[in-house]
């Protein structure tokens, strides 16, 4: 193996597993891989219990605990504690042993959701769009909207208005019944209120660091060690002199091996353009997912400064083109053309509510029922429907309009574009024409997304060539728990994997989707026999809360 720099520690010269990625997608797998009670297995009250017993293991009988708790002889969990030493649920440590070695890889830094948080304050976002039920803890479904509760911090929710039916007044209600002679059927049940809500981009990272902290994912230990580095390629086979098959991962700062290795990196880093930029274009011209805080160049931010007409385009049709569209305005902009191949789409979520709601199984079973992969690609494609901004950013984009400061025109597209290096400015051609299109634009953002196509991906080369497995327009054609190939333990999450997942596999709910299944498919990798032998008290209680094996081999030991 490769030298390992000075300045990391390394304790495992073979790791358990190895997640690239440490975006979303790898903190809930890093996550996931610790937890032995995932709220997606358990009911909320088998969870509960069997952290209780956890807990009080040995301390008293479980059965008399709520009796003598009237006697004085309590728990420890019916002590009372002082306001100021009582931490919150979310930000317990209830796992003090790894329960494996792990190594996590990014390009983007040596912290969890380095890129993520970049790109929001970047863009100055404020609120999310998915609703609370979105997240990546795999410990509760209804973690976030407990963590807001305990840390009380209520006032950073938005409600999601339509969702449920709030917004329709006494009017509309009685106009549509008039129209349809039928009431109208909320999409959502009105007890499912408090779920759709949105979180501040503050607390839902906050949460994300209670996670990290509660699984010991925050500190650089052998639990969950990121290391900041490009990964090169990635490789599966024995090593030299020796016959046990191991991943062998190269990258800039070293070579590294693993037992299984997860592929959470998103959708990619291959960006969508309109078309290609040379170098000079590239100092006039910015993509949505490359902006790094600076806004526009130095020639358009002394255009502004001097008090003269500025004139900046922002292509696309996502949530992203909006947040750039009100960005570029509120740094002194004069005029924004905002520039779609398609229809503004308006939605709350980037697909329909019945892919995300908690009814959302029914969908989920027509699409993993389908026959064929190519099926399953046009349910994609039917679902997420391209991209949308959410009704919020509708008004905004709309106010904007009337105060003629946005120029807004769909099924548009830009046939010719000339960039003059003298005056660092655009003369673009669309198609239809623009009335009043300026000849001088300053700028243009790309809010165009990420191309996902696994075959194009650098590090994926070995594991092509050596493994080759087929893929539908970019997206590999995993095994059912998501892993490359029967026998490869390469496992991919994310949007990556959704042919797997579904349409929703590319938000957190993906994310926290996609762990689960990973992290079931590791158990028999990395403890073969371990469901049908526990090896102590705990795993017994674990499986038979389960269900697994046969639940009286206690009753028969003892």
């Amino acid at each position: 193996m490769a030298p390992i720099p000075p300045t990391v520690q390394i304790e495992y010269e073979v790791y358990d597993v190895i997640i690239i990625g440490a975006g979303p997608c790898g903190l809930a797998m890093a996550a996931r891989l610790q937890e032995e009670t995932p709220s997606a297995i358990f009911t909320d009250e088998e969870h509960q219990r069997y952290h209780w017993i956890r807990k009080h293991k040995g301390k008293m009988a479980l059965v008399r605990a709520h009796a003598r708790k009237n006697k004085e002889i309590r728990a420890d969990r019916y002590r009372p504690l002082e306001p100021q030493s009582r931490p919150p649920l979310s930000c317990r440590q209830c796992h003090t042993v790894p329960r494996y070695s792990t190594l996590v890889l990014d390009s983007s830094g040596n912290r969890w959701m380095e890129r993520w948080h970049r790109l929001f304050r970047v863009l100055e976002i404020e609120q999310l769009r998915s609703p609370m039920f979105f997240h990546i803890d795999p410990g509760d479904r209804d973690g976030m909207l407990a963590y807001t509760q305990e840390t009380g911090r209520e006032a950073e929710l938005w409600e999601i208005p339509g969702c449920v039916g709030h917004e329709l007044s006494k009017h509309k209600q009685k106009k549509m019944r008039t129209k349809t002679r039928v009431p109208r059927e909320v999409e959502i049940d009105e007890r499912d209120r408090k779920d759709y809500y949105s979180p501040s981009t503050k607390l839902f990272a906050d949460y994300c660091d209670s996670i990290a902290e509660r699984y010991g994912l925050d500190a650089p230990d052998q639990r969950g060690q990121i290391l900041h580095t490009d990964v090169h390629d990635i490789k599966f086979g024995p090593l030299p002199g020796s016959n046990t098959e191991l991943f062998t991962i190269s990258t800039s700062r070293g070579v590294f091996h693993s037992r299984a290795a997860v592929l959470a990196i998103g959708p990619g880093h291959i960006k969508n353009f309109p078309w290609n930029l040379s170098a000079e274009e590239k100092a006039a011209a910015c993509h949505s997912a490359d902006m790094d805080g600076e806004f526009a160049n130095a020639h358009v931010r002394e255009k502004i400064a001097r008090g003269e007409s500025t004139n900046v385009v922002v292509i696309g049709g996502g949530l992203s083109s909006a947040q750039i569209v009100d960005l570029v305005v509120r740094r002194g902009v004069t005029k924004v053309w905002y520039i779609m191949r398609s229809d503004l789409k308006v939605k709350h979520f980037d697909v329909s509510l019945n892919w995300v709601g908690k009814f959302k199984n029914y969908d989920k079973a027509v699409f993993w029922s389908a026959d064929s992969d190519e099926e399953r690609f046009e349910m994609l494609q039917a679902a997420r429907n391209g991209g949308s901004i959410t009704p919020r950013y509708h008004k905004i984009i709309k106010r904007l309009i009337s105060q003629q400061r946005v120029s807004l025109h769909t099924r548009t597209t830009i046939t010719d574009h000339q960039f003059d290096t003298s005056s660092k400015t655009w003369k673009l051609t669309t198609d239809p024409p623009i009335p009043g299109f300026p000849d001088a634009i300053d700028f243009i953002y790309f809010a165009t997304g990420m191309r996902t196509d696994v075959n194009e991906l650098p590090l994926l080369q070995s594991m092509k060539q050596d493994y080759p497995i087929k893929t539908i327009h970019g997206f590999p054609c995993l095994t059912d728990d998501l892993m490359w190939k029967e026998g490869v333990p390469l496992f991919v999450t994310g949007r990556l994997a959704a042919l797997r997942l579904g349409p929703a596999g590319p938000n957190l709910e993906g994310a926290r989707a996609g762990a689960e299944r990973i992290a079931w498919a590791l158990e028999d990798i990395l403890n073969p026999g371990r469901r049908t032998q526990p090896k102590d008290q705990n795993e017994s209680l674990q499986t038979a809360l389960c269900g697994l094996g046969n639940r009286y081999a206690e009753l028969a030991e003892s």
